[in-house]
């Protein structure tokens, strides 16, 4: 589904952070000196091209969140938003804590070390032994709000869990 389809209430695009696209850069610079000695005009073609197929590989490999009213993808994952129960946005601290210490074995992971914030979203399907699914997000409020619309939230949604 693209992700400008009016039916999609929510896209995020996980793709990575600045110091990542300078590896990429770097990659064109190391290929164009490996070839530049050999011929100049090969070096500056053999770089870039390098610069772009990385990029384009970083830009392709980056996981997706995509909400509509039918159905919650995050990466390769999808499930129907009737088996969706609560989410909660974590930042900081909390954010380390609920994907280091606090992680659940058997939740669904899909996090960017170079996107901080994270969201989890409980799982309330009784036939999925996934408790939960944990993902990076840019805007992890946003997600919340529209998975908890109308939903009963329970206060003490603490790291205990």
């Amino acid at each position: 589904m693209s992700p400008d389809s009016p039916d999609v209430l929510y896209y995020e695009r996980l793709s990575p952070g600045f110091g990542t696209w300078l590896v990429a850069i770097g990659v064109g610079c190391a290929s164009y000196l490996v070839a530049a000695p050999i011929n100049i005009p090969i070096g500056i073609v053999v770089g870039i091209l390098m610069m772009l197929l990385v990029s384009g590989v970083l830009f392709a490999s980056s996981p997706t969140i995509e909400i509509t009213s039918r159905v919650l993808r995050v990466g390769r994952a999808q499930i129907e938003r009737e088996y969706v129960g609560y989410a909660e946005s974590f930042y900081g601290d909390a954010a380390r804590v609920v994907a280091g210490p606090a992680l659940d074995g058997r939740a669904f992971m899909c996090f960017r070390g170079w996107i901080e914030p994270k969201v989890r979203i409980h799982i309330v399907d009784p036939a999925d032994p996934t408790p939960y699914w944990l993902a990076s997000s840019r805007h992890p409020e946003r997600i919340v709000e529209i998975l908890n619309e109308g939903k009963e939230v329970p206060e003490d949604s603490s790291l205990e869990e």
